[in-house]
């Protein structure tokens, strides 16, 4: 259990680190030469979250089962691929995993503009957290029910996606291809939405940091892709998983 904790602590914290690392650090440059835009931007950002998952899966997944996200770990609770009793562990790991992460990326944007102090307003959105009600992108503002929709949806969809990628059944080698990818396509759909949570520990990590606003959103962050997550280890386990003789007879 010792060795499966810290690869749930090292996964989560490059997934904090390397995804909301991008949003911080690499989203946004500023303009080159030539007024081209050598940010990268929303595209970037997503495929940043997913080759987080996708290289970790690959180092660590055979450890601890890959999971780097309470929802996930949820999911696969109710999906019966985790012992309810090693629930807490894993989440109080990933959380963890998350915190330090963050407080590294914190560090170095400290140092940023010649050590010049970093001061947060605690609107959702900074530092890469996540948000609701807030126009951000094209001028649209996502309302908390549309922004708890989407979560709930977007880590039902992970989870389904995660259980069937990893079914014995499945061909397990390509399983953390087909993860990374569907994390980054749900990043895709959703940073203009909430900023893309679908990860409780992501969520807390970054809004711990920024506090106000980010920290009183916090709790959609944590109920709708748990929420989420059990609903789609539930549906695969009970509507799409099949059985050895199911199997056997086709």
């Amino acid at each position: 259990m010792a060795k499966k904790l810290i690869a749930e602590f090292f996964g989560t914290f490059w997934l904090v680190f390397g995804g909301c690392g991008a949003a911080i650090f690499a989203s946004q440059i500023a303009p080159s030469a030539d007024s081209g835009q050598i940010g990268i931007l929303l595209l970037g950002v997503a495929l940043a979250f997913g080759l987080t998952v996708l290289t970790m899966v690959y180092a660590v997944g055979h450890i601890s089962g890959g999971h780097f996200n309470p929802a996930v770990s949820f999911g696969l609770a109710a999906g019966g691929r985790l012992p309810w009793k090693d629930l807490l562990p894993y989440v109080v790991s990933q959380c963890v995993g998350a915190l330090a992460a963050a407080a590294c990326l914190y560090l170095i944007l400290k140092g940023a503009n010649g050590g010049e102090l970093v001061q947060f307003q605690g609107k959702g959105g900074e530092f890469a957290s996540n948000f609701y009600g807030e126009a951000v992108y094209f001028g649209r503002s996502y309302s908390m029910m549309a922004a708890f929709m989407a979560e709930t949806l977007l880590t039902m969809f992970f989870i389904i996606v995660i259980m069937g990628a990893t079914d014995k059944f499945a061909n397990g080698k390509f399983a953390g291809i087909a993860i990374g990818l569907c994390l980054t396509l749900i990043h895709l759909i959703c940073i203009p939405i909430t900023n893309t949570s679908v990860n409780p520990a992501r969520s807390l990590s970054q809004a711990v940091f920024v506090g106000g606003e980010a920290i009183s959103q916090l709790w959609l962050f944590w109920v709708a892709p748990i929420l989420g997550g059990v609903i789609g280890g539930i549906i695969y386990r009970t509507l799409l998983q099949r059985t050895d003789e199911e199997m056997t007879a086709a």
